[in-house]
């Protein structure tokens, strides 16, 4: 039989549930990607090529998260470790991508900028909501909830960053927008990694069969 200390799958009812709402964010996350990577660009925005960024790593995320829901939890604190590790990148590649704008410096697009924002918070703000009752499963529910919160959050602040740029006439607000984007990802990172661990240590505990599900053999 299954040891206690090897949490189960999610109930079915809230597994069917929460794998329709990931197909929802993938999606919405993968278009999301694509406009903002253009306009990020097009704007010269180092605040929108990184929430550009974060929608693709949502995506790949979302994509991950579905393809260990219903495996042990060994695998689902795999894919959170995965997921912990890929925020915290991304948190690192947001601070160098500032730093290089800051030597550039060039000064994006204000309007650009509060448009491509506001249409990526309402993509956000509907994730997050969709994703709220999930938010207190285990590392790998945890994570993606995470990912969703802090991606409406940085929308919002690109939109500060925005009308920042647009009263002053520089770089300096679109810079410090990305930094604080930089922080919640390093943030979300050691909490997921952290939560990961634990689990696989409770994981490891118990011996594993060939499919990764632990067994009481007491």
């Amino acid at each position: 039989m299954d040891a206690c200390c090897s949490a189960p799958p999610p109930p079915k009812d809230t597994s069917s549930a929460y794998r329709r709402v990931l197909w929802v964010a993938l999606v919405v996350n993968a278009a999301m990607f694509a406009v903002e990577a253009i306009a990020g660009m097009a704007a010269g925005s180092v605040s929108l090529q990184a929430d550009a960024l974060d929608f693709f790593g949502d995506a790949a995320n979302y994509a991950l998260s579905l393809s260990v829901l219903s495996m042990a939890l060994i695998w689902r604190a795999r894919a959170a470790l995965v997921k912990g590790v890929s925020m915290g990148l991304f948190g690192v590649w947001v601070l160098g991508a500032a730093a290089y704008n800051v030597m550039a410096g060039a000064t994006p697009s204000a309007i650009t900028m509060g448009a491509i924002g506001f249409l990526a918070l309402i993509a956000n703000v509907g994730v997050a909501v969709m994703l709220y009752r999930f938010r207190e499963g285990d590392a790998n529910m945890r994570s993606v909830w995470l990912c969703s919160r802090n991606d409406a959050i940085g929308n919002a602040a690109v939109m500060v960053a925005a009308l920042g740029v647009f009263g002053t006439g520089t770089l300096w607000p679109d810079i410090a927008v990305a930094a604080v984007m930089a922080g919640l990802a390093l943030s979300a990172a050691v909490e997921t990694v952290r939560a990961a661990v634990q689990e696989l240590k409770t994981g490891v505990a118990a011996p594993q069969d060939a499919h990764g599900h632990a067994h009481d053999h007491g």
